[in-house]
């Protein structure tokens, strides 16, 4: 069984910077197709940003694109998500996925992680 576990939320001042980690442990074949996602109150859950499985390519949100660098370490089973000038709209649980295709969808994705809650204040 794969299992997902992300870290590094807290509560954030607008403007500053934060880093969200993904581990992946259990039965894994081969790297996966990687992704975060977030859900702010009471909003559906939405894609933030995807990495291929090499960590070749990468794909951003609109609303977060320029603010935000995923990033992976194969050798180390991890997954980074930094994120840049935060922003109140920020403020969501975020998600860490895997999955066999390089998607938006949330449904295409096979394992989640259980989430980290971000606040950033104004």
């Amino acid at each position: 069984q794969v299992q997902l576990a992300e870290s590094g939320g807290g509560l954030v001042r607008s403007g500053g910077s934060l880093t969200l980690s993904c581990t992946i442990s259990g039965r894994t074949r081969s790297p996966y197709v990687m992704a975060w996602f977030r859900q702010p109150p009471a909003k559906d859950r939405a894609f933030v940003a995807a990495i291929s499985r090499s960590g070749a390519r990468t794909y951003y949100a609109d609303s977060v694109k320029g603010r935000v660098t995923i990033s992976r370490d194969n050798g180390a089973n991890t997954v980074l998500l930094q994120i840049n000038s935060l922003k109140p709209d920020d403020t969501a649980v975020y998600y860490c996925a895997a999955g066999d295709f390089y998607e938006t969808n949330a449904d295409e994705y096979t394992y989640w992680g259980p989430g980290t809650q971000v606040t950033v204040s104004s």
